[in-house]
């Protein structure tokens, strides 16, 4: 019996006319929609007529419905694996599904169509050459500041998702560990009430503490210039500061902001004076 195949399907992160005719058309054809949720699924495919036995798939079901869907394609039915919007496999349990498919040679093809980090990236308005792609931060602040810290060198423009519930903390922690640097947070994106934010940290900061939040956010974040810090000698900066009668707080405060360095990088400088 000849196996089926495994058609990864990105569909729109927003407005619902960014789907490609290939995409539709491949819904059209498969025996099996698997879905990260159907009641979402369910409006896409209504909106194009298209009627297709649905399925769950998602984060909580992996375990149980990866090898029912491998077992199906083992059968020769052919499954379209699709995400609540954009590609599958990023961030989301698609990933599962497709290595255990590619685990057990069935065939994968994946369709171009939406991604928000890209697209986010595109509009960000920092370099697009190279950049890096973080996905979710830990929800836990602890775990989140430690992988944080293993940016500290990067170079690259850093692509970053998060909620509206944690975007704040986020935004804090990052200005806490890489400094006030360049960042876009990009919200809503290809919806009605699409919003790009362009400035430093700090100022997304102020906005959003100001404004009610919604919305998933792609943060993009400048990378670090290390060549413009190897030029700043930050013992004498905290010094100059001090000497006009700052406090050593205000001291690196101030250095921070002025020269967009890491807080934690400029504190551990300020201990230095003291010995």
């Amino acid at each position: 019996m000849k196996e089926g195949k495994l058609y990864v399907c990105p569909t729109p992160i927003g407005n619902l006319e960014d789907i490609t005719f290939r995409v539709l058309n491949t819904l059209k054809e498969v025996d099996l929609i698997a879905a990260e949720d159907t009641r979402h699924t369910i409006k896409l495919l209504n909106h194009y007529g298209i009627k297709k036995p649905l399925t769950s798939y998602h984060e909580h079901n992996v375990r149980e419905k990866g090898p029912e869907l491998i077992d199906r394609l083992k059968a020769g039915e052919s499954i379209a694996l699709v995400s609540d919007a954009g590609m599958p496999g990023i961030s989301d349990p698609g990933e599962d599904l497709i290595k255990l498919a590619i685990e057990e040679g069935i065939e994968v093809i994946a369709l171009p169509g939406p991604t928000a980090s890209i697209t986010a990236l595109v509009v960000s308005g920092l370099p697009t050459d190279k950049f890096v792609f973080e996905g979710f931060l830990s929800s836990k602040r602890k775990q989140r500041k430690e992988e944080l810290s293993s940016l500290k060198e990067e170079k690259r423009t850093i692509i970053i998702y998060e909620s509206p519930y944690r975007v704040l903390e986020t935004l804090d922690d990052i200005l806490d560990v890489l400094g006030n640097r360049n960042i876009a947070l990009v919200r809503e994106l290809t919806k009605v009430y699409e919003e790009v934010f362009r400035g430093t940290i700090q100022e997304a900061i102020e906005k959003f503490s100001k404004d009610k939040i919604r919305g998933e956010f792609c943060l993009i974040l400048e990378g670090c210039k290390v060549e413009e810090e190897a030029d700043i000698d930050i013992e004498k900066e905290l010094r100059r500061y001090l000497e006009k009668g700052f406090s050593k707080k205000e001291s690196v405060k101030k250095v921070v902001k002025e020269f967009n360095l890491p807080k934690n990088l400029v504190y551990h400088k300020s201990l230095e004076i003291d010995k």
